[in-house]
């Protein structure tokens, strides 16, 4: 329940009267204010090592080239002829639409387990390695989110998915286990 409690501290997940809790706890015991500080510090290296970026945006749509084919005049009248350009150029143009995408952290607390991975709706379901963080049981990944509901679980040893303990909002899948349900808006 520490390691929980200080997790939520570090995350910024506690009410004021959690926070309040939480610093009488530090206060009152030196294992869990070192055990505290531990974990203040290797959140202080993980943000150290991610690289800050700003995410490459393509604001307006390319153009593609379109082939404009004219007839003669002589086998249709000027007119037709405008009409079938101007179809043949709204045929052919294409606009892209443009998905934004931003980076997510996913970090879970594992400490006893040698193999932590990730699987959800933005992996195809497909379980995708997290890294261990330091000596203090935390696994982290960065992963490019688009705008939308994601779900999710993580995979512990390549055999027991646990939803995040860090997300209450949560679905039974059809195969028995629980997913997370992620809720990503746009930055603008």
């Amino acid at each position: 329940m520490k390691d929980i409690l200080i997790s939520q501290f570090v995350d910024d997940e506690l009410d004021l009267d959690e926070k309040i809790e939480f610093v009488e706890t530090v206060h009152g015991n030196s294992g869990f204010k070192n055990q505290a500080l531990d974990f203040l510090n290797m959140e202080q290296d993980i943000r150290l090592d991610a690289v800050e970026r700003i995410p490459d945006l393509d604001i307006q749509a390319p153009r593609q080239r379109s082939k404009v084919y004219f007839l003669p005049k002589g086998i249709l009248g000027t007119g037709l002829a405008a009409a079938a350009a101007a179809a043949i150029i709204l045929f052919f143009t294409f606009s892209q639409e443009t998905v934004l995408k931003s980076p997510h952290r996913f970090v879970l607390f594992q400490p006893d387990a040698s193999q932590v991975e990730i699987s959800g709706s933005f992996t195809g379901w497909q379980a995708m390695p997290m890294q261990k963080r330091g000596a203090g049981g935390y696994w982290e990944t960065t992963i490019d989110l688009p705008e939308g509901e994601h779900r999710f679980s993580y995979i512990i040893e390549g055999r027991r998915r646990i939803p995040d303990p860090t997300i209450l909002v949560r679905e039974q899948d059809d195969f028995g286990g629980v997913n997370s349900i992620l809720e990503v808006s746009s930055v603008i």
